[in-house]
C-alpha cells in the first residue's frame, strides 16, 4: 500500500523559515533538503511553489496550492486564503476582524516617526540612535473601525524578525523617504512583504521637504514592479510626512479601502492561537509577553503554551497599558503568568491546565531526543573530523570562508583548494568578504561545514546562531597557520595505511596437554619477541598451515605479557591444536604505516 502524504497548503512564494513552520520541522532539515536538490539556500531566502512542493515530498508531505471554496471565491482573495484561516474553522463562524498592518522600510526613512503620528505617542523619543530595538503592536481607531499596527524593527540585524513580521500582517506598509528614494533595505523589505503575499501600501514620507523628489521616487518604485496606481498600476502610494502629520488619514483611509477588499476574518468563538511579538522581564512583573491573537478569544486566567514555555495568565493589558479581561482576533495584549521567555515568532496556543501543558512538552522533548538520538549527525571540528569519518563514508571537508578584503580570500582559497587529493576533497561552499553572518553560521550547520574567518568578526546575531547550532568558527589573523590548521585535518581524514609487521619468530619443540586448556606449544624463542596480544601464523615444512591469534602465552607456568629472545614459553593458538615439533611460529601486528 502507497505511503499517504501529509497535505500542506503552501503560496506561491514562501521563505525557508515559513516553509519549515508549516511543515512544523526544523530550518535545517529544510535547507538540508534543497542542498540535495543542489539548491543553496538561508533561512530567510525566498523559494517558489515548485522547489517547496519537491522539498515537502522528499520530508513525506504533499504540497498544493490555496484552494478557495466556489462560494469564497467572490470575497477573498486567492493569495490571503491560506493564512486567513488559521483552522478548519466553517464559514459561518467566521467575522470580520481588524487588519493587521505592518510598517517595512530603511531605518532612516522615518518609519517610527510616521507609526509615532499615528498613535500619538513618542515612542522615538526614548530610543538609541531612532531604530526601533523591539517589535511594538499598536491599535488605531479611523471611522468607527479598528487597525492594528505591528512595528517592526529597521535595522539590517533584524532581517529575520522584520520578515516574521511580515508574515503576521494582512498589509504592508512600506516607508519610502521622498528626499532618499528606494534603498537596499527598501527592496528587501518589499522582497519580504511580497513573500507573505500581502498587498504594499507605499508612504512616501518626508513630502515637506525641500528635497523631495516624488516623481524620481515613483519611478525607482516602479523599477522594482511597486508600479503606482496613478500611473495605471495596483499599487497606492500615498504622500505623508511624519512631522508635519501631512497625508496621515489618506493613509489611513487607503488601509481600510485594502482592507475591505481583502476582508480579514476569524472565529472569534475559537480557542485563541497566535504569535509571539516580543517578551521582556518587567521588575515586580516578570516576565512579559506581548501576543497578536489570530483566531479566538484570549481570556485571563487561561493557560499559554508557547514552545518550552507555559503559565496561567496572570495580567492581560492592552497596547494602552489597560487591564483587560479578553481579547479577539488581530488584538495585540501583554500577558503575565508564562515561566520563560519566548522567542518573537513563536506560535502560542491555549491548554486545559499547566499540568498538560507540561505533559505536552515532555512527549516533544522524548520525540526531538528520539529524533536526534537517531538521524542527526554531530558537530564538526578540525579536530572531531578524523573520528567521524571512521564512522561515515563521507571523504569531504565542507568549508566557508570569510575575509577582510577580496585581495586576502582569493589567495586563501587558492590555497585550500590545492589542499584537495585522490582521497580527501576541500569544498568550499561559500567564499565572500565581510564578517561571518547568521546566514553563514545557518548553511555550516546544514552541511556540516567549518567557518574560517581571516580578519574577520563574527555578528552578535551569528554568534549565539553558533553556539546554538554547535558550528565551529575559527578566526586567524596569519593565513599561513589557517592553511596549517586545515592541511593536519586532512592528513588525518585520510584513509590509514596497515601492513603486518613480524615481531618475533619461535619453533616448537615440544606439545603438551594441559587439562582445562588443552594443546600447548612448548617452544623457543629464536629472534624478536612473542606477545599474548600478537597473532602468529603457523609453518611446516615452508608452508603455512594457520593463521590466528595467541591465546595464551606462558612462562614456566606463569602467564605473561611478552616473551623475548632465547627463553623458553608455551603458547595455544585460538582455533588450531595441531602441533607438531618442529613448526614455525611467527609472530606480527597489525600496524599503521605512517605516511
Amino acid at each position: 500500500m502507497a505511503e499517504t502524504k501529509t497535505l500542506i497548503e503552501v503560496p506561491e512564494y514562501v521563505t525557508v523559515r515559513e516553509l519549515a513552520g508549516i511543515m512544523g520541522v526544523s530550518p535545517i532539515d529544510v535547507i538540508k533538503e534543497l542542498m540535495s536538490n543542489g539548491i543553496m539556500a538561508n533561512i530567510n531566502q525566498q523559494i517558489d511553489f515548485d522547489t517547496a512542493s519537491i522539498v515537502a515530498e522528499e520530508m513525506g508531505y504533499e504540497a498544493s496550492p490555496p484552494v478557495i471554496e466556489e462560494d469564497e471565491a467572490d470575497t477573498i482573495p486567492e493569495h490571503l486564503v491560506w493564512r486567513q484561516v488559521l483552522a478548519d474553522e466553517k464559514e459561518a463562524d467566521l467575522a470580520p476582524r481588524p487588519p493587521v498592518v505592518t510598517m517595512l522600510g530603511h531605518v532612516d526613512h522615518g518609519k517610527t516617526s510616521l507609526l509615532d503620528m499615528l498613535r500619538q505617542t513618542n515612542v522615538q523619543a526614548g530610543e538609541a540612535g531612532g531604530i526601533t530595538q523591539h517589535i511594538g503592536a499598536y491599535q488605531v481607531h479611523k471611522n468607527g473601525e479598528l487597525i492594528t499596527f505591528l512595528d517592526t524593527p529597521g535595522h539590517e540585524a533584524f532581517t529575520a524578525m522584520r520578515a516574521r513580521g511580515a508574515q503576521s500582517t494582512d498589509i504592508a506598509i512600506l516607508v519610502v523617504a521622498a528626499d532618499d528614494g528606494v534603498m537596499p533595505q527598501t527592496r528587501e523589505a518589499a522582497d519580504h512583504a511580497r513573500a507573505a503575499h500581502v498587498p504594499i501600501i507605499v508612504a512616501m514620507n518626508k513630502i515637506d521637504l525641500a528635497t523631495a523628489r516624488p516623481e524620481r521616487v515613483k519611478q525607482q518604485l516602479a523599477e522594482i514592479d511597486l508600479i503606482p496606481d496613478e500611473w495605471d498600476g495596483d499599487t497606492m502610494v500615498i504622500p505623508v510626512s511624519a512631522t508635519e502629520a501631512l497625508g496621515i488619514d489618506d493613509l489611513l483611509e487607503a488601509i481600510l479601502l485594502v482592507s475591505e477588499d481583502i476582508n480579514p476574518r476569524a472565529n472569534p468563538t475559537a480557542t485563541a492561537t497566535g504569535t509571539v511579538l516580543e517578551a521582556k522581564i518587567e521588575r515586580g512583573r516578570g516576565v512579559m509577553t506581548t501576543l497578536l491573537v489570530q483566531n479566538g478569544t484570549l481570556t485571563l486566567g487561561e493557560t499559554l503554551l508557547v514552545g518550552e514555555n507555559y503559565g496561567r495568565i496572570k495580567a492581560m493589558f492592552n497596547y494602552n497599558g489597560k487591564r483587560i479581561k479578553t481579547a479577539g482576533p488581530s488584538t495585540p495584549v501583554s500577558v503575565s503568568g508564562l515561566n520563560g521567555m519566548p522567542e518573537a515568532g513563536d506560535q502560542f496556543s491555549v491548554v486545559d491546565s499547566e499540568k498538560e501543558a507540561r505533559k505536552i512538552i515532555a512527549e516533544e522533548q522524548k520525540e526531538t531526543g528520539m529524533s536526534a538520538a537517531t538521524g542527526t549527525p554531530g558537530t564538526t571540528t578540525l579536530e572531531e573530523f578524523f573520528s567521524r569519518l571512521q564512522q561515515g563514508e563521507t571523504k569531504t571537508l565542507n568549508l566557508i570562508v570569510k575575509a577582510d578584503v577580496q585581495g586576502s580570500l582569493e589567495p586563501i582559497v587558492n590555497s585550500l583548494e590545492k589542499l584537495s587529493n585522490d582521497e580527501v576533497d576541500v569544498e568550499i561552499l561559500r567564499a565572500a568578504t565581510g564578517n561571518v553572518s547568521e546566514s553563514d553560521v545557518m548553511l555550516a550547520s546544514a552541511s556540516d561545514a567549518i567557518i574560517l574567518g581571516f580578519n574577520t568578526d563574527i555578528d552578535a546575531i551569528a554568534r549565539n546562531a553558533a553556539s546554538n547550532e554547535q558550528v565551529d568558527v575559527r578566526a586567524y589573523k596569519i593565513i599561513y597557520k589557517l592553511i596549517e590548521d586545515v592541511e593536519k585535518a586532512l592528513k588525518g581524514m585520510l584513509a590509514p595505511v596497515y601492513q603486518d609487521v613480524v615481531i618475533g619468530r619461535a619453533e616448537v619443540r615440544e606439545v603438551f596437554r594441559i587439562r582445562g586448556v588443552g594443546l600447548i606449544a612448548g617452544s623457543y624463542m629464536r629472534t624478536g619477541v612473542a606477545r599474548r596480544n600478537a597473532k602468529v601464523r603457523v609453518a611446516r615444512n615452508n608452508r603455512l598451515l594457520y593463521t590466528g591469534s595467541v591465546s595464551s602465552l606462558k612462562h614456566l607456568q606463569e602467564n605473561v605479557r611478552e616473551v623475548k629472545t632465547g627463553f623458553e614459553f608455551g603458547v595455544s593458538v585460538d582455533g588450531w591444536s595441531d602441533f607438531e615439533a618442529g613448526d614455525l611460529l611467527e609472530f606480527f601486528e597489525t600496524q599503521r604505516v605512517e605516511l
